[in-house]
């Protein structure tokens, strides 16, 4: 299982990954929606989910959430958006774009594994 974790915040993608590695999946990284589109177009069949910040520079999370569930190819890979972004009125936003799941930050480790496993449609 392969998760790629997109976020601007090198500790963050360093906290999810030792999240994922308890897991036993593997992480790629990138570090804003631009890298992200890229690493995705490469390696969509190699990508069971993605964990995705709403705020980064060049393109915002939830651009490259619209772009990802609007491509044939990648549509059907899973997106939990991970971010401070609380409004409801962007939660909403982003369910209604195609997110699996939404987690906001601060969260606990335990928090996270079980909406990855969420998303991949394993109980905890």
């Amino acid at each position: 299982m392969k998760v790629l974790v997109v976020d601007d915040s090198s500790v963050i993608r360093r906290i999810i990954k030792l999240t994922v590695d308890l897991l036993q999946m593997e992480t790629i990284e990138a570090q804003d929606g631009i890298e992200a589109l890229k690493i995705i177009s490469q390696k969509y069949n190699e990508i069971n989910l993605i964990l995705m910040d709403w705020n980064m520079p060049e393109k915002s999370g939830y651009e490259v959430l619209v772009e990802i569930k609007s491509n044939k190819q990648y549509k059907d890979i899973p997106v939990m958006m991970v971010t401070t972004e609380g409004k409801s009125t962007n939660i909403v936003a982003a369910i209604k774009a195609g997110a699996a799941n939404y987690l906001i930050k601060p969260f606990s480790s335990e928090e996270l594994a079980e909406k990855i496993l969420e998303c991949l449609g394993n109980e905890v």
